[in-house]
């Protein structure tokens, strides 16, 4: 497998997610063409844009994130690893910022709802006149609803 232009911790990273797939080079065809999009002259000129197959499983990516060729070969590589996991039916980055995210969303709406909620059963103070104000042990006016004249 070829380095490429990041941090050889990437690189490892890289070659161990591979062979934890089954993903060899061979297995995968590979194109450059032409970018489009933000980069200028750059990437008009050269073709930094690099199109992955993944011939087993017909995955494909195209990745033109950056100007650099290097960087987008190990990108697309990436890229395609992730599908290939999502089509064996592995867990994937996404899916976990997936979860991530329900359980966050999860527990603000339980929050929300405890919020919210009455604590113990018992009624607001103030509920029976209407009065929201209202602290526990303030007089009840005579002409409220539920209150009881005093004879």
């Amino acid at each position: 497998m070829a380095e490429f232009a990041v941090s050889p911790e990437k690189n490892r990273w890289l070659k161990e997610r591979m062979e934890e797939l089954g993903v060899s080079e061979t297995d995968l065809e590979e194109r450059f063409v032409h970018a489009s999009g933000r980069g200028g002259q750059h990437v008009n000129k050269s073709s930094s844009c690099v199109y992955l197959k993944h011939l087993p499983s017909g995955a494909e990516v195209k990745c033109m994130e950056s100007r650099s060729q290097s960087l987008n070969r190990f990108l697309a590589r990436r890229y395609l690893l992730e599908k290939v996991a999502a089509l064996a039916g592995g867990s994937t980055v996404k899916d976990a910022a997936a979860e991530k995210l329900r359980r966050q969303k999860a527990r603000r709406k339980r929050r929300s709802g405890a919020k919210y909620q009455e604590k113990s059963g018992a009624a607001e103070p103030g509920a029976e006149t209407g009065n929201r104000n209202a602290l526990p042990g303030d007089p009840v006016p005579a002409d409220a609803p539920g209150s009881t004249p005093l004879n």
